[in-house]
């Protein structure tokens, strides 16, 4: 099934790169992905912030079950890969996009520079494994100091007529 449905996509976008597919497309789609790259980490630290300040304004949102989940996926994913040694998948995305646009990695542009510039410095892979790993216990830690709400809850409204 997962074959077919590969090959489909396969098929459908080699259709698209005779149409539509240049050198400009390719670089216009390698700054969308380095946005989203941007933005997925944007969402893990950020949301960190949030949860930590959210529990000093008690803020009830920060303990909402399906954000809390997903942040710490967010996370784990970010810490098994440095772990693991892999490049993350939007990394390699980014810079296949780019050589397929003939950019340099770094962009062809004020944005992709500043999102590189956010993103990306030169340090050893145990640096970044040490603050992903740091952030990821973080995140864990926060869990129990604003525990979310793991169960299903009412508010009653009384009405008054």
């Amino acid at each position: 099934m997962m074959e077919r449905l590969f090959r489909f996509q396969g098929i459908i976008l080699q259709h698209l790169a005779l149409y539509i597919m240049n050198e400009q497309t390719y670089g216009i789609l390698a700054d969308l992905v380095a946005i989203l790259h941007i933005a997925y980490a944007g969402a893990i630290v950020i949301g960190l912030l949030l949860i930590l300040i959210g529990y000093f304004r008690q803020w009830a949102w920060v303990r909402n079950r399906w954000f809390r989940a997903i942040h710490l996926i967010m996370i784990a994913i970010v810490v098994y890969e440095a772990w693991a040694g892999i490049t993350c998948p939007l990394t390699v995305w980014e810079k296949n996009l780019r050589s397929l646009a003939n950019q340099p990695f770094d962009g062809h542009g004020v944005l992709a520079k500043t999102i590189h510039q956010l993103l990306f410095f030169d340090a050893s892979w145990w640096v970044f494994t040490a603050a992903y790993s740091a952030c990821g216990l973080m995140i864990i830690l926060s869990i129990f100091l604003v525990p979310p709400q793991w169960g299903r809850t009412t508010e009653l409204i009384s009405r008054s007529d």
